[in-house]
């Protein structure tokens, strides 16, 4: 639900700012809501960004489980304290915290993803499975929030080229910053993705019959 203060600025609401204090340096806090999906995303800004280039950037897609609880399935948590960490460095950044748990499928459809995951199936088998595409995200509104917000150009922290190309395509002068490492995940044979689906399609009917 957006305040009678937002105002649209192309496809985004942006809501209210105010000062947040953390164990990483002052930082300031800014709400931004989707008019079409209603999520609600939050910018954390270091220093004067508006009107600056080069401004490092990290978009990062919320991870209940890891950033809260510190789940080892994935590393979301550590690349959010890395990004966090080095954006204190600086005197400009922006870490763009966005509403896409579970690779946009959400935390409910995330640990019945978790669920195959036990059983053999990595993240992008787990969610095909689930009947989903392998990565739902949009960078559409990362885009309007770095608008909003005055940045020229950034350098964004990513090891995911699909961020830089689509940031460009909504027109954001990028350029790549890597840090951290990518997880090698181990490929699900198709004698195991047979079985899955045969697994998955028992508990659909076994949940259906319990509703």
């Amino acid at each position: 639900m957006t305040t009678p203060e937002a105002q649209m600025c192309d496809n985004i609401l942006q809501g209210s700012s105010a000062r947040l204090p953390t164990r990483y340096g002052p930082f300031r806090i800014h709400a931004f809501v989707c008019p079409y999906s209603g999520e609600e995303h939050v910018a954390l800004v270091r220093g004067r960004v508006a009107g600056r280039s080069h401004v490092l950037v990290r978009l990062h897609s919320e991870c209940l489980t890891g950033d809260v609880f510190g789940s080892e399935r994935c590393d979301c948590g550590e690349q959010l304290d890395a990004a966090m960490r080095k954006i204190s460095q600086e005197d400009q950044g922006v870490l763009l915290y966005l509403a896409q748990e579970g690779r946009g499928i959400g935390i409910a459809n995330k640990i019945a993803a978790y669920h195959l995951q036990d059983h053999g199936a990595d993240t992008v088998a787990a969610n095909q499975l689930l009947g989903f595409p392998a990565d739902l995200r949009s960078y559409k509104c990362a885009a309007c929030m770095l608008r909003v917000l005055g940045v020229k150009s950034i350098r964004l922290m990513t090891n995911n080229p699909a961020k830089i190309e689509e940031l460009e395509a909504y027109g954001v002068r990028t350029e790549l910053e890597t840090y951290g490492a990518r997880l090698a995940l181990p490929r699900i044979s198709d004698a195991d993705l047979a079985e899955l689906l045969a697994g998955r399609d028992s508990w659909m009917v076994e949940t259906a019959a319990k509703a």
